[in-house]
């Protein structure tokens, strides 16, 4: 019995024990392969790409803001943190209705362009931190920001193929801006939409053919079988003519290998932002040579546009729920009878 009841003590000591050691990553956020968070002691760690960032909590949260890319703005209007943003580039790419007021207020000041930003009125306005997709080119001016004192954070949400986890850094913008709760319950609500509108979609009798994309110059750059597109297409329930194909990243095909692989084809989307379909035919004539040109149904990104501004690139990205409900009322209209497109827009 004793040798009995030891051996018991000692399995679940063992065991006990083993729970105990809790791995390194067990405290991390997870947003992606990409990014995660984590308290630390007196910081905040966040990995982002191949950046590592230890943020004294003492800084936190963050009160100005300001963004050097349009894609980033879509976060802070899901959250509606317009307010801390007090300087941003290139604002003829922004959609928001909010940050054009800020700037006409006079609340929010324009820093320059992917071109060229204003030093000067970036280091005068005195930043808490500045968030900006990573561009090689521009580390001259990313190591001179650092030499002022200004804490730079580079987000590229635009790598992430997953459209959820596009969605999930508004948990980034939530921890560093003190609006965690708003961002938890917003993912939740958009994960939630995503999964019940896919599991709709996943009803239908039917699963179309889809073209993607349009030519530039002589290469059609058709988004790889593993791109963020590919998996709208593919949880909308439509075939993506490239969908066997491994890649992330768009591969650039000639007009003749696409219209091989696009002879099914019943519906076009992403068709750029043309107005009308002999718009289309001045890049390309080739075109009305594609079955789905001639009989088919073509969708482009234009629902929502202002000038040079397009909500596909903003309020989009964190919204993969609405981007997916207009991919199924384009497939599967039969499913959504009273929802009208929000991002796409037919093609006539």
């Amino acid at each position: 019995m004793k040798s009995t009841f030891f051996t018991f003590l000692s399995f679940f000591l063992f065991i006990a024990c083993k729970k105990e050691i809790k791995p390194a990553s067990r405290n991390w956020q997870i947003i992606s392969e990409n990014v995660k968070f984590k308290d630390d002691v007196n910081t905040l760690q966040l990995k982002s790409g191949k950046f590592d960032y230890a943020l004294p909590t003492s800084k936190l949260p963050f009160k100005k803001v300001i963004l050097l890319n349009a894609s980033l703005v879509g976060y802070f209007t899901e959250l509606g943190l317009e307010g801390n943003i007090i300087g941003i580039s290139s604002p003829e790419y922004v959609y928001s209705k909010k940050v054009h007021q800020l700037i006409e207020e006079g609340k929010m000041q324009t820093v320059g362009n992917e071109q060229k930003y204003d030093m000067e009125k970036i280091i005068a306005l005195k930043p808490d931190v500045i968030f900006t997709n990573y561009i090689a080119s521009f580390e001259n001016t990313y190591d001179l920001i650092k030499k002022n004192g200004i804490e730079i954070i580079f987000i590229n949400e635009y790598l992430e193929q997953n459209p959820l986890e596009k969605s999930k850094y508004l948990l980034i913008f939530g921890k560093l801006l003190n609006n965690e709760k708003k961002a938890v319950t917003k993912i939740e609500e958009i994960q939630k939409s995503y999964d019940s509108l896919k599991t709709l979609a996943n009803t239908a009798a039917n699963k179309p053919i889809v073209l993607a994309n349009e030519m530039y110059g002589n290469q059609w750059f058709l988004p790889g079988g593993k791109s963020n597109l590919a998996q709208f297409i593919s949880d909308a329930n439509g075939k993506y003519i490239n969908a066997d194909n491994s890649e992330t990243k768009a591969i650039p095909m000639s007009f003749e290998e696409v219209f091989v692989k696009a002879q099914k084809a019943q519906y076009w989307v992403n068709v750029g932002n043309h107005q009308n379909r002999n718009e289309l035919l001045q890049i390309n004539p080739n075109y009305t040579k594609l079955p789905v040109y001639n009989n088919g149904e073509m969708y482009t990104i234009t629902g929502r546009t202002n000038g040079k501004s397009n909500d596909y690139f903003e309020s989009g990205v964190v919204r993969a729920d609405l981007v997916l409900k207009d991919y199924i009322k384009i497939f599967h209209p039969e499913l959504l009878p009273n929802y009208q497109l929000t991002y796409l827009s037919e093609l006539k």
